[in-house]
């Protein structure tokens, strides 16, 4: 969830915004192998819905019966918590299938490194 390589915590995991690196520029570890997929993003909706939805209440009463604003607010929240989420839930992913061995990722470099 830092955004740096699961093996060595070192080089950096992105190359982009969510473009996953083809190898880690400290340790060399070839990142190709992951399958982050859609994942992080089902993850990030589930939280940040859930965020927005919990919060309608408070905002209500705090800004009474105006929609327009409430919707403004609410809005401009939901896209910023989700930009800011997507990087680290992605970087949580690609970490997970590392550590666990999955699509591609050799076993036997995850329990070398512990």
């Amino acid at each position: 969830m830092r955004l740096k390589c699961p093996r060595c915590g070192q080089g950096k995991l992105f190359r982009g915004y969510l473009k996953v690196a083809d190898c880690c520029d400290s340790c060399g570890l070839d990142l190709t192998p992951q399958r982050a997929d859609d994942g992080p993003a089902y993850i990030v909706v589930l939280v940040v819905a859930h965020l927005i939805g919990f919060s309608l209440m408070p905002m209500f009463s705090l800004f009474g019966d105006r929609p327009i604003l409430i919707g403004t607010v609410l809005g401009l929240a939901t896209i910023l918590a989700s930009l800011g989420l997507l990087p680290p839930v992605k970087g949580a992913f690609v970490a997970l299938q590392w550590v666990k061995g999955m699509h591609g990722f050799d076993p036997a470099r995850a329990e070398a490194k512990g």
